[in-house]
């Protein structure tokens, strides 16, 4: 189930609520109480292992994608 952040802009609180994605645009309170929140945009970090082995490559040329969009 996917996690949204939002920031209560009464007291300033941020908080994560998990629910699904038909209602992540529902209103959310926040801990304390309050209703005057707004739904923070959160970047998603979507990568590898940290140790990956580097690619072994035949040299190509080019640096976008070892050379197949470059030329």
């Amino acid at each position: 189930m996917p996690r949204y952040e939002y920031r209560c802009r009464t007291c300033g609180d941020t908080f994560e609520l998990s629910r699904p994605m038909a209602e992540s645009s529902a209103p959310a309170s926040c801990p304390a109480g309050h209703d005057d929140t707004v739904k923070l945009l959160s970047a998603v970090a979507v990568g590898g292992s940290a140790t990956a082995a580097p690619a072994q490559g035949g040299g190509g040329g080019g640096g976008c994608c070892g050379g197949g969009c470059c030329g």
